[in-house]
């Protein structure tokens, strides 16, 4: 018995390396979340980055580690800003 591929939009594709590239999530993350193979989406993220110009070069580590940490503090001075606005 064999077994037939599964078939993805270009949508679909596109959508899923938007995620990756705008939320910092790591590519097997997103991929375990929609049911796709980590390296399937590696090599989608791969032709969507050489399409659509994305020379961006890939975060170091500390970069990596900056970042998470200042989405982390603009989180807490969101959640102030609106306890604030509910307290006046």
């Amino acid at each position: 018995m064999s077994v037939s591929r599964r078939r993805f939009t270009q949508e679909f594709k596109d959508e899923l390396c938007r995620e990756v590239i705008s939320t910092s999530k790591p590519i097997k993350d997103v991929a375990a979340a929609y049911g796709v193979g980590p390296e399937t989406l590696r090599n989608w993220l791969i032709k969507y980055r050489e399409a659509n110009g994305g020379t961006e070069t890939e975060l170091t580590v500390s970069e990596r580690a900056r970042l998470k940490e200042l989405e982390r503090e603009n989180q807490e001075l969101k959640a102030e800003t609106a306890f604030l606005k509910k307290a006046t």
